[in-house]
């Protein structure tokens, strides 16, 4: 038998190994899928190094007709969070959420923003010849209001205090931080756009994706296809565009970061304007390019705006 000082020191040797383990289970990091990327830069922000990040939908890339890879089903059954912007915007999202079998918390960011309603009360697309009607009662572009954007970033800190209690006062300092500078950026942009001549505050772009910047900041935004890019713009579509370019007057034509530019090119030109440049509507820029984050995006699109309509 054992003699009882050697069995302290076999006590002692494996609670000197067992430590070590136990340091690094409460140090594993919480696991969160964001759905697109501007959601994924939120998420980064709040969460910093406590986190293991997935974006599902990334750079340049459009969610309203992004299809899912087995990967990302992967990704979401080992996720402990999922956030998602809600109000249909991703619409690959519910079977996605059924064929991962995840149990992670799905949180909609979107809940307590102030939500626009889609004038049009949702879109058409087409499966070869058959049109087929979404209903989409609000506009899910609400991230395009730094106001909301604040409302995203509380909720994201909310959850992830909820899903890693340890955490919750790393989430919540970062978080400060960030909605300060996220206010800041609010009062840049309003700045800028306020410098603009009211009567040069009338833009065309391909979607309509900036009706929450439109209400926040004063720009009218003109658009051939209505809230999501699943809508395909027809000539009826496109030939009122033009005559409303030419009735509202508008100073500048603007592609999209995730759409084909070549209808707006066309615009453009049967309207007899310049294209002004790419506005970032649904998505970030890749890490080397001008929208890389959200504040990146937002101060990017207000300059673009008030640099092709600050003077004819």
């Amino acid at each position: 038998m054992p003699s009882a000082r050697k069995l302290a020191f076999i006590s002692s040797l494996a609670l000197f190994w067992l430590q070590p383990l136990a340091a690094l289970h409460a140090e594993e990091k919480l696991k969160v899928v964001a759905t697109f990327s501007i959601i994924g830069d939120f998420a980064q922000q709040v969460g910093g190094e406590r986190i293991e990040l997935r974006t599902l939908v990334g750079p340049n890339a459009d969610a309203h007709v992004y299809e899912p890879r087995p990967s990302d089903a992967i990704a979401l059954a080992q996720a402990d969070v999922v956030l998602t912007n809600g109000l249909m915007f991703e619409g690959f999202l519910s079977r996605l959420i059924e064929a991962s079998g995840t149990e992670a918390y799905v949180a909609e960011l979107t809940e307590g923003a102030e939500i626009l309603r889609d004038p049009q009360g949702g879109h058409y697309h087409f499966h070869g010849e058959h049109a087929v009607f979404h209903e989409a009662p609000f506009d899910p572009h609400a991230w395009q209001s730094v106001t909301n954007a604040k409302v995203y970033v509380e909720n994201i800190t909310r959850v992830f205090c909820e899903a890693d209690e340890n955490g919750c006062p790393d989430y919540s300092r970062n978080a400060d931080a960030y909605l300060e500078t996220l206010q800041a950026l609010h009062e840049e942009v309003s700045q800028a756009i306020d410098a603009i001549p009211e009567e040069r505050r009338v833009v065309v772009v391909a979607h309509h994706a900036f009706r929450y910047f439109e209400d926040a900041y004063g720009v009218t935004f003109l658009a051939p296809q209505g809230m999501s890019t699943e809508a395909e713009a027809t000539a009826a579509d496109v030939a009122g565009l033009i005559d409303d370019i030419r009735e509202q007057r508008a100073a500048g034509v603007f592609a999209e970061n995730i759409s084909n530019p070549r209808l707006i090119e066309q615009i453009a030109g049967e309207a007899g304007l310049m294209l002004g440049g790419t506005l970032y509507s649904d998505a970030l820029s890749a890490p080397d390019g001008p929208a890389s984050t959200y504040l990146e995006l937002m101060r990017h699109n207000a300059t673009t705006l008030s640099r092709v309509l600050a003077s004819d």
